[in-house]
């Protein structure tokens, strides 16, 4: 911890005084991997062993705040919950904001790495679940940090103003609504542009994937409680069997997908929880769905949601459902965000800084695979005017990738170095390439 603080306070007085960089850090990838000898490695391996679950990461905004303000940010802490805005003013010019999420998962982490977490923690439910970093946030913070220090140490490369923010809860996509219901944009410079990246198992190390359009899909989480009439098991004429009723429901929800929606759309409903009823011979009184529903478009999400509750409804009118017995459809006012759609034309203004900074054969492009959902949409919709870019980097040597375990999963790990540091190296030519020096 000294070192870390020792080092990161001997850059601060140097920029102040304006001594020049050492020969070794002349160039940004030098710069960044001196940095991340001294200190980001320890600070990676800070936030790995130390993950916090959604809407509770108090040590980990706490460290990150910390780091800023030693870096010489004006920073604020808890926007949207335990959100951290950190503000820097470099001159006149479009201002910029950067991203980084804070929050890890309930799961233990079974990655077999000596650094693994053994963290715990009481989830928002009361339970106290394990908690690791199985998406990586850990390297999106730890790279928000290098790259405020190499954005105070390139002041002279730009001229704008930088506006740095780690954000709460994105695994449970409520965190950046939050940060904006809270204020983002009123009480801090609205961005004219908005990045951000995602560490990526499944790309190799040293590649940038920056689509050009749609990132990622919409998410709603949607709760339907099923309800009938109990009755004995053997004599089902006397109620009405809300299993057979939620059954019906899974069934004709499928319908959406592969007859009302175009074949050639993004669009997913996926039941992931049923439960109802407590023993063999009991015809219960209701059975609880949960799901998750995934669109690429704001018209196929409003076809989907309200299909929903449709076929909901008449499933259970068809099959005699008292009309005082209808199931109760719940879309969550948390668990939702919209696509996260790129601005085509800074997409590709970002792209053409990527492969000018670090060669063309940096950019891959793959085709989607998943309907994965990121909650950074709500910083770029339409109606902000804010013009967003979301990127992945790679997290896994080119020989692996095959084998890597997924996000989510017990098993995930990445390689740091490589990772965080073109991290940072990306974000840091972007953010200048949208914010040029003027003279």
């Amino acid at each position: 911890m000294k070192r870390v603080m020792l080092t990161t306070a001997a850059l601060v007085l140097a920029m102040a005084a304006g001594t020049p960089l050492s020969a070794q850090d002349t160039g940004l990838k030098a710069a960044v991997k001196a940095d991340y000898d001294a200190n980001l490695a320890i600070l990676f391996d800070w936030f790995h062993r130390n993950p916090e679950l959604s809407g509770q990461e108090v040590q980990t905004s706490a460290r990150l705040a910390q780091e800023l303000t030693a870096l010489g940010y004006e920073v604020t802490t808890g926007v949207g919950g335990t959100g951290v805005v950190a503000v820097l003013k470099n001159g006149d010019g479009p201002t910029v904001m950067i991203r980084a999420d804070m929050d890890g998962l309930p799961l233990q982490e079974r990655s077999g790495l000596a650094n693994a977490s053994t963290a715990r923690q009481v989830d928002s439910d009361g339970v106290e679940k394990p908690v690791m970093h199985a998406c990586g946030h850990d390297v999106h913070v730890t790279a928000l940090v290098g790259t405020a220090r190499q954005m105070m140490a390139r002041k002279a490369n730009w001229s704008g103003t930088l506006v740095l923010i780690g954000q709460p809860a994105e695994e449970r996509i409520f965190g950046a609504r939050a940060m904006v219901q809270d204020g983002l944009y009123t009480r801090f410079p609205k961005p004219d542009y908005a990045l951000a990246f995602h560490v990526s198992a499944d790309t190799p190390t040293g590649q940038i994937e920056a689509p050009l359009g749609i990132a990622y899909s919409s998410s709603d989480s949607v709760d339907i409680a099923v309800k009938g009439v109990g009755a004995h098991g053997a004599s089902p004429h006397m109620g009405v069997d809300p299993v057979l009723v939620a059954s019906q429901i899974v069934v004709s929800l499928q319908t959406l997908r592969s007859r009302e929606i175009n074949p050639l759309e993004g669009a997913v409903v996926t039941v992931g929880s049923i439960h109802g009823g407590i023993k063999h011979n009991i015809i219960p009184e209701q059975v609880d769905l949960q799901l998750t529903v995934r669109a690429d478009s704001p018209e196929v999400r409003a076809k989907l949601l309200d299909g929903i509750d449709r076929i909901a409804r008449n499933t259970a009118l068809a099959l005699n459902v008292p009309e005082d017995r209808l199931p109760v459809v719940t879309r969550s006012a948390t668990e939702t965000t919209p696509a996260t759609i790129n601005d085509t034309q800074t997409a590709q203004r970002v792209r053409d800084i990527f492969a000018t900074t670090f060669g063309p054969e940096v950019l891959r492009d793959t085709p989607r695979t998943g309907m994965g959902a990121e909650d950074f949409a709500n910083f770029i919709q339409p109606e902000t005017g804010v013009k967003g870019v979301y990127f992945n980097v790679g997290g896994t040597p080119e020989a692996e990738v095959e084998t890597a375990a997924g996000h989510h999963s017990p098993l995930f790990k990445i390689t740091p170095e490589p990772a965080v540091t073109l991290g940072i190296e990306a974000s840091v030519a972007a953010a200048e390439g949208l914010m040029p020096k003027t003279t």
